[in-house]
Order: C-alpha cells, then sequence, then structure tokens
C-alpha cells in the first residue's frame, strides 16, 4: 500500500483530534457578517423598528426582528408584516438605511478574538473576505472602526449583487476576484441562508452556532464541521 497515503490518512486524524481542521487545499475563507464574525442585532432592531414606525407600523417584536438577521430587507420586511409590496419594499429599505447610517456601526461589535483569527488566516497566506447581505460601505465603517480593515481583502456587500443570498452571486465575484476553484474556498455562517449558499455556490461549509439556528438544522444540509464559535476556526 502507498505510504504516503498512509501518511496522509494518519496526519488528518491527528489534525482531527487536535481539534485542528484539515483543509490542505483551500486558498480563500469566506464569512458571513452578522452572528459570524460580529454582533449588530441592536443596530438592526432599531433600524427595522424605525422604519416599520415610519411606514404606521408598532414596532415589531425583538426576538422576531433577531430570527430575520441575515436575510435582505425584502425578506425581512415579508416575514415581519406578511406583506409583498415592492414599493412598500423600497421604502421599508429607505426608511432602515436612513436610520443604519445614524445607530449602526456605534451599536456594532466584533466578537472577540475575531482579528487575531482573520490575522493568523493571513499569516497562513490564506485571503479572507466577507459575504454578507449588509451594504459593502458599511461592513467597511464597521472594519474601519475596529481597525480592521487590513484583515479582509474583499467584500460582496447587499448593493454588489442583483440577488441576495442564498444565491450564490456573492461567493462568485469572490472566486472571480481570486481566481480560485469552488473547492478552494471555505465558506463561514451561522444561518439556514448561509449553509444554503454554500451549497449553491459548490463550497464547503463550516457552520458556527452564534446565531439562532440549532445544531440539527444544520445537518439537514451538507457540512464539514459545526463550531460553538468562529474563534474555533484553525486551518
Amino acid at each position: 500500500m502507498d505510504t504516503g497515503f498512509i501518511k496522509n490518512i494518519k496526519e488528518t486524524a491527528d489534525n482531527t483530534l487536535k481539534g485542528t481542521m484539515y483543509f490542505p487545499l483551500k486558498k480563500v475563507v469566506i464569512f458571513d457578517f452578522d452572528y459570524t464574525l460580529g454582533d449588530s442585532s441592536r443596530g438592526i432592531i432599531l433600524s427595522i423598528n424605525y422604519a416599520l414606525g415610519k411606514m404606521g407600523y408598532e414596532k415589531a417584536r425583538e426576538d422576531k426582528i433577531i430570527k430575520t438577521i441575515g436575510m435582505s430587507l425584502a425578506e425581512t420586511y415579508k416575514k415581519l408584516t406578511n406583506r409583498n409590496n415592492q414599493e412598500e419594499i423600497k421604502t421599508f429599505e429607505v426608511y432602515f438605511k436612513e436610520k443604519a447610517d445614524e445607530v449602526m456601526v456605534s451599536n456594532t461589535c466584533l466578537y472577540s478574538g475575531v482579528t487575531k483569527l482573520l490575522d493568523s488566516l493571513h499569516n497562513k497566506g490564506l485571503k479572507t473576505a466577507i459575504a454578507t447581505t449588509k451594504y459593502h460601505y458599511r461592513i467597511n465603517q464597521i472594519l474601519k472602526a475596529n481597525n480592521a480593515c487590513h484583515l479582509v481583502d474583499y467584500i460582496a456587500g447587499g448593493e454588489d449583487v442583483t440577488l441576495p443570498k442564498p444565491s450564490p452571486e456573492g461567493i462568485y465575484k469572490i472566486k472571480e476576484n481570486f481566481h480560485v476553484k469552488p473547492k478552494e474556498i471555505l465558506y463561514v455562517g451561522d444561518s439556514i441562508v448561509d449553509a444554503e449558499t454554500a451549497k449553491a455556490a459548490g463550497t464547503d461549509f463550516i457552520a458556527v452556532l452564534t446565531g439562532v439556528t440549532e445544531p440539527k438544522e444544520f445537518k439537514k444540509y451538507p457540512y464539514v464541521h459545526i463550531l460553538n464559535h468562529v474563534t474555533e476556526l484553525v486551518i
């Protein structure tokens, strides 16, 4: 039997036992943002309820809003109002942005250890990217506020794509930017939308449990690991 093959199996097993994830072919790690790299739930709640109030609705319950985090604003509006009127959705988006420009950055924090994680990935020669329904400029603002702009190589934000996640368009943009294949990408996210996005793009998926999705829900989709926190990712 090929001794090199046996050695590779042994190294993979040893790394698994040590808690190290063995991804020798990966060149790019893509992260979702909300509930994956950070928490902007307070800013989202404030912005959604501001928009709903301006449109004559009562404030939505916070637990209901939290379950929409990671969805596009259009899907969020549909979920919270049970309405699918395109003009109303556009109005909702305008009011949301109006308030978010005021409160989002100051009400967003990166999770502890995230900057260290991103730095360690760079040190290992990997590229890092964010694929999010948040506006591109908003992610830039958040990264700048946390002195972390240099730690993310590419952002595919909500205004950079024609279709939001779970469309794989954002991942495709990142793939094309770095000239890599889907198998060379690892995608990390906290929601079913993220799992569906990775599946559609043909990339390996790692789920994190810092959002509102239970582990059993991820098991309906292809995944390579389920982590309690993104900082448990070791490549």
